[in-house]
């Protein structure tokens, strides 16, 4: 985890880029002191109400089907670590540790707000394995949209479970006590608001629009490539023509196309060789501008969200004057949609990429060499990494069935209608690294393209992208082992510093 700058929570917006910052980047984050006093406040209402008596939800009651069981004294205290031991019970494959990171970083956000109750050493306690790189292992399935990851992050403040520690897992008790930490006792509420809310999915979600941002932006530079090698009709990109149609992602990638394919004698001398290219050729702009629409619709969708206060209850007021509200924010539809929708738009990024591929790759259309290899027939050339994109497309068409229209009936009834927010987040993540793999292939493959006619000039963008992949991958001259020059093109997409350093100019 490397050192990067501080987050400072204040009274402003929290932004999707502060996640990812302390998430992945390992920044580390502190609340301003006017946070820790609401956080203090909203803690005072909690002993107002567990010294008056006054029964309220999941701070002296029991949770979902058992909310009408009352409790006292030292039952708070144990209902709040029994609340985390009980829900900590997800299976299969753990998070990675920055997609608990983010998760952590999303929660706080949501204490942040003064509206939870919590403890305030529960929020130092957090933000220590948070500061320090204690990550906790936390299963990554089991989720209905909150509840059990949280769980498994909490437990670890209690010692318990195991966590990711200075490049090791070990015991949460281990690394605590290496640490010079302790063990943290919950009080009333406590063990309720580290399970509740919306950071699981909030906080994944946030790590997707990372990486969507970045992939769309790629995208326009590769379709640019493939468009040139096969000598695409210009005109179709046209700033009027464009103009008419103003979507704004739309005009964006129009922008992005004729800046990337500015100068190039192969399109030059190309004009006029085809009344109209393939759809998958010319429509650039229209599905990867609508993909960017979406994009921008998710972003507010998942930022309003993080901003939001998410627990159940929420305290309102102050411990002399208050309110004490059962409701529903919890409940993460908001999130679970846009998550769902930023799916379907980058399973569609991913499915025009490999139409283009396909075409790059088909002697019949393609005016190259079969395959892109010099000699075809005893070299197969590229003609099976086209397989793997289409194997991946169709992956991510089933990862583009909406999760938030399942529904199941939880806790006896009584929570009854579900997001599934953080499945949603979680095949997205999936999608992405597909949608990352079948670009990679394409930008392979529009690179080789690009080796048999390299006598023209290419476009400013263009003949950039291409040097870039040559750094690390070299031309294809006859069959060789694929699989690391596909990982090396992948490893070219996910590293921003060399999409700012090739192509600065891009938005």
């Amino acid at each position: 985890m490397s050192q990067a700058e501080k987050i400072v929570i204040t009274e402003t917006q929290v932004t999707w880029q502060d996640v990812v910052a302390v998430a992945r980047h390992g920044a580390q984050l502190e609340l301003s002191a006017p946070i820790w006093a609401r956080i203090e406040n909203a803690q005072a209402i909690v002993q107002r109400i567990v010294t008056s008596g006054e029964r309220a939800y999941g701070i002296n009651t029991g949770l979902g089907a058992l909310c009408n069981v009352s409790l006292q004294d030292e039952q708070l205290s144990q209902l709040s670590r029994n609340t985390l031991l009980s829900h900590a019970c997800g299976v299969g494959a753990p998070l990675s540790d920055e997609q608990t990171r983010s998760i952590m970083c999303a929660a706080i956000v949501n204490y942040s707000h003064g509206k939870s109750g919590l403890h305030r050493q529960v929020v130092e306690a957090l933000l220590a394995l948070l500061n320090r790189g204690i990550t906790p292992q936390v299963p990554s399935q089991g989720s209905v949209g909150y509840l059990t990851h949280m769980a498994h992050i909490g437990i670890a403040l209690l010692g318990v479970g195991n966590v990711s520690y200075r490049g090791q897992v070990v015991s949460a008790q281990q690394a605590l006590a290496e640490a010079g930490l302790q063990p943290v006792r919950l009080g009333a509420k406590d063990g309720l608001c580290l399970v509740n809310g919306t950071p699981c999915m909030t906080g994944l979600s946030c790590l997707a629009i990372a990486d969507a941002t970045r992939l769309l932006e790629w995208a326009d530079v590769i379709g640019a490539m493939s468009f040139e090698a096969q000598r695409g009709q210009i005109d179709a990109f046209d700033a009027e023509i464009i103009a008419l149609k103003p979507h704004p992602g739309m005009q964006q990638v129009g922008i992005n196309l004729r800046a990337l394919l500015d100068g190039s004698e192969v399109i030059a001398q190309s004009k006029g060789i085809r009344t109209q290219d393939a759809l998958s050729i010319r429509s650039i702009p229209q599905v990867h501008g609508a993909a960017r629409d979406q994009l921008v619709h998710a972003i507010k969708q998942i930022e309003t969200e993080l901003n939001g206060a998410t627990d159940n209850p929420l305290v309102l007021g102050s411990a002399d004057n208050y309110r004490v509200v059962s409701q529903a924010n919890p409940h993460g539809q908001s999130v679970a949609m846009a998550a769902d929708l930023l799916a379907i738009a980058m399973a569609e990024i991913g499915s025009i990429a490999e139409r283009r591929l396909d075409r790059l790759i088909n002697p019949h259309v393609s005016g190259l060499p079969a395959f892109l290899v010099a000699n075809p027939g005893v070299n197969s050339g590229m003609m099976i990494v086209q397989y793997v994109a289409a194997s991946l497309c169709a992956e991510n068409r089933q990862l583009a069935q909406p999760a938030v229209l399942d529904n199941y009936v939880t806790s006896g009834l009584q929570e009854d209608h579900l997001s599934l927010g953080t499945n949603a987040a979680l095949k997205l993540h999936r999608a992405l690294e597909n949608c990352t793999q079948i670009l990679a292939i394409e930008y392979l493959l529009a690179a080789q393209a690009f080796e048999f006619l390299k006598e023209q000039r290419f476009g400013a963008g263009t003949d950039v992208a291409w040097r870039l992949l040559r750094e690390r991958v070299p031309a294809y001259d006859q069959d060789r082992w694929l699989a690391p020059d596909i990982a090396a093109a992948a490893g070219v997409l996910k590293d921003p510093a060399l999409l700012q350093k090739a192509l600065p100019n891009l938005n």
